[in-house]
């Protein structure tokens, strides 16, 4: 069973390419620091930029890192097939534990056509590796259904789990309605963790987290706290996270010549900068992401100052490990000067 708190991790990049050096540190980070596992090449490590050589790459360096350590869960999902097949068989040699399969994106297709044209090959292909379908509609415009993902359940031993990024509990709670209480519910939406680990009708079993990348520590021991039953302790973790929680997506509005308008920055861009900011690897974003407005990098700051000055100790495993002084990077403007656009 994949249960727990597991990264999303941030790919860094030094110029043009992959900083290995910078994704080791992160990986050792994350592993010092007790997370279950590190998901390799998700959205959050800009999978979509990434070439199929560096996304192999990264797979095998979290792979190897992770051997004996924490669980490695590879990244393997297109909107192509073939290709996923073949990443997928390059994560299982290099030693992944596990796939995440993204719904296939652009070409939208049906719900039927995903079980069977996509996940079921690769669950069949992969036997001995668990296959985790990733439903998010929002960023995918396709989606897996409660009712093809019992089906997937009944036919594969090694599609027992899904990481749930639809926002929507009532979703959440029909998958549970028909793959059974043995089924895994992986939250993924650091925000909408709590809720779904809390409601018995969805019974999650962890969260794979993009809020982990900064506060590994902290996300896990809410995890933690609710698989134990602390419902209390979790909820303080969560109000003390919850700034962070809100950094998925910043939504500013910008002033142009033609009158204002609503800028949507999407991860990763704000955790990349809070990760610059912080004095962490991570260089910034591929094209065609690129800054956050100055208005952007405020929401950040602001988050970040909330973080550190009600709860520092989310922030110290940073300061020790990459022996960093974050109060005073919060407040030195050079930091983030070179992270927003000086213009709309």
């Amino acid at each position: 069973m994949l249960n727990g708190c597991f990264t999303a991790i941030i790919t860094p990049f030094k110029g043009e390419a992959v900083d290995t050096e910078g994704l080791d540190a992160l990986v050792d980070f994350q592993i010092e620091n007790g997370i279950s596992g590190i998901l390799a090449v998700g959205t959050t490590g800009e999978s979509p930029v990434l070439t199929w050589d560096e996304h192999d790459l990264v797979v095998a360096n979290i792979a190897e890192k992770n051997n004996g350590k924490c669980l490695c869960i590879a990244g393997a999902g297109s909107n192509n097939t073939e290709e996923s097949l073949k990443a997928s068989r390059h994560a299982v040699d290099v030693g992944a534990d596990a796939l995440l399969l993204v719904d296939p994106y652009y070409n939208g297709p049906s719900s039927l056509e995903i079980r069977r044209e996509y996940v079921a090959p690769i669950a069949k292909a992969f036997p001995n590796v668990q296959v985790i379908p990733y439903i998010i509609p929002g960023r995918t415009g396709a989606q897996l259904l409660p009712e093809d993902l019992a089906l997937l359940f009944k036919e594969f031993n090694n599609v027992g789990t899904v990481k749930e990024a639809t926002g929507n509990l009532e979703n959440m709670k029909r998958t549970r309605e028909c793959c059974g209480p043995d089924y895994t519910i992986l939250s993924g939406d650091d925000g909408m963790t709590y809720e779904m680990m809390t409601d018995p009708a969805v019974n999650a079993a962890g969260v794979i987290s993009v809020a982990s990348n900064v506060a590994p520590g902290a996300v896990t021991r809410m995890v933690k706290l609710l698989e134990g039953g602390d419902a209390t302790g979790a909820k303080a973790l969560l109000s003390a996270l919850e700034p962070l929680f809100g950094l998925v997506t910043v939504n500013t509005r910008e002033a142009t010549p033609y009158g204002e308008v609503v800028c949507r920055a999407r991860n990763p861009l704000a955790f990349k900068a809070l990760m610059a900011i912080l004095g962490m690897p991570s260089g910034g974003c591929r094209q065609p992401l690129g800054k956050m407005t100055l208005n952007g990098i405020e929401t950040v700051l602001s988050a970040a100052r909330t973080v550190q000055s009600n709860n520092p100790e989310i922030f110290k495993p940073i300061e020790d490990f990459f022996n960093v002084n974050i109060a005073e990077r919060l407040e030195n403007p050079e930091v983030w000067k070179k992270l927003y656009y000086k213009e709309y």
